[in-house]
């Protein structure tokens, strides 16, 4: 249900002046929907506050450009990105908790982590998107990973380390990931001047020179995919040197992360045995990197059902998804829960979709049903009103 301004509705006797309007009987009478009960001009992150929650903001096609070409969207929420030619997000109060937890917080104490949590569809990986604008219009140096499971289930390839018997690299996922913090952080970089502490042998003629530029540490990594895991350990491990010396501040945002401690992963050895998350070569440095032993940093991650695998989605609660092991890495955190929507952002999905002209000539009290049908979860929300 919408409201409308009162002088239009008791322009038409069919419309009770006492209740509420449906979407349905407001277009047949004529009547525009006002646009602002539903968006915000505001997409300063910093100014979001509890008067817009319920409303979308939207991201500078330049900012959704940076933050998320390498990922970081759900796939359907992309694709509907594209059909609408613009990027939305829906202010809502878990992104909105870190955020001021995030500008309360002292950085020269030890990283703070933040685990978001909640069931399918959610809507625990566009928090984390929120959150990650806020950080690129902050200046924090971000350490983004889009989704573990792509690594841990769909790696691009798999090859052995030699030098670690029963270990593999993932090294175009790992160079994939290279060009990704590269993209995120094309802006800062360049104003941080950050360099290397010491020098990296990569082989027996080709070193990185200790005092030379992240960037360059990035580059080769990026050039010379064999060694593109290795210069992501080299690079996470530089970046936590910097912060902890107040050189810069990082936002470190992992979506997924219970896939690092997971029983087991799709990948095979080549006696054709599991292998499991402690034996791929990208797990340690990001596990590492969301560890408190460092200072001028927050860590944000997710854990989330789908990145299991199957005979292991019974509950979406922190202790059950991480394990002994994951829950006592991030131990101590702070939990946020991501639930459904509520009555207020439910009208504003509708109300959305109704401009985008993705819902048109709907009955009457269409909005119930869809309210019905989807208990108000963003992601059945978003399927029942697919294109077909």
């Amino acid at each position: 249900m919408f409201a409308v301004h009162l002088k239009k509705c008791l322009q038409y006797p069919k419309i009770s002046k006492n209740m509420f309007c449906t979407v349905a009987a407001l277009e047949r009478n004529g009547i525009a929907l006002v646009p602002t009960d539903y968006r915000t001009t505001q997409s300063k992150i910093d100014a979001h506050s509890d008067v817009h929650i319920g409303k979308f903001y939207t991201i500078p096609p330049e900012d959704k450009k940076q933050l998320f070409s390498g990922g970081g969207f759900p796939r359907k929420f992309e694709e509907q990105v594209k059909t609408f030619a613009e990027s939305c997000l829906l202010v809502r109060s878990p992104a909105l908790e870190i955020i001021n937890y995030i500008k309360r917080s002292d950085l020269s104490r030890p990283t703070v982590r933040y685990v978001v949590y909640g069931d399918n569809g959610a809507g625990k990986t566009l928090t984390l998107a929120h959150v990650l604008h806020y950080g690129l219009q902050n200046d924090f140096l971000l350490v983004h990973v889009p989704w573990v499971p792509n690594w841990m289930k769909r790696p691009k390839e798999v090859s052995n380390i030699p030098e670690r018997e029963g270990y593999v690299d993932l090294p175009f996922d790992a160079a994939a990931w290279l060009k990704h913090f590269k993209t995120q952080n094309s802006t800062l970089l360049p104003k941080l001047k950050l360099t290397t502490s010491k020098e990296y042998v990569w082989s027996k003629r080709e070193t990185t020179p200790a005092g030379s530029s992240i960037t360059e540490l990035v580059e080769h990594g990026i050039t010379r995919i064999k060694f593109a895991s290795e210069t992501i350990a080299a690079l996470l491990s530089e970046i936590k040197q910097h912060a902890t010396a107040g050189q810069c501040k990082v936002m470190v945002a992992i979506d997924g992360f219970n896939a690092f401690f997971h029983p087991e992963t799709r990948i095979l050895g080549d006696n054709k045995q599991i292998i499991t998350p402690d034996r791929v070569s990208l797990t340690q440095p990001f596990v590492d990197i969301a560890n408190y032993n460092w200072t001028n940093g927050v860590c944000i991650v997710t854990v989330d059902k789908i990145a299991m695998t199957e005979g292991y989605m019974d509950s979406y609660l922190p202790r059950y998804l991480l394990g002994k092991d994951g829950f006592e890495c991030l131990d101590p955190f702070i939990p946020i829960h991501v639930g459904n929507y509520t009555e207020k952002e439910f009208a504003s999905c509708i109300n959305y979709y109704l401009d985008r002209h993705w819902i048109q000539k709907a009955p009457q009290g269409f909005d119930e049903q869809l309210k019905f049908l989807s208990n108000k979860n963003p992601y059945y929300l978003m399927h029942l009103t697919r294109s077909l």
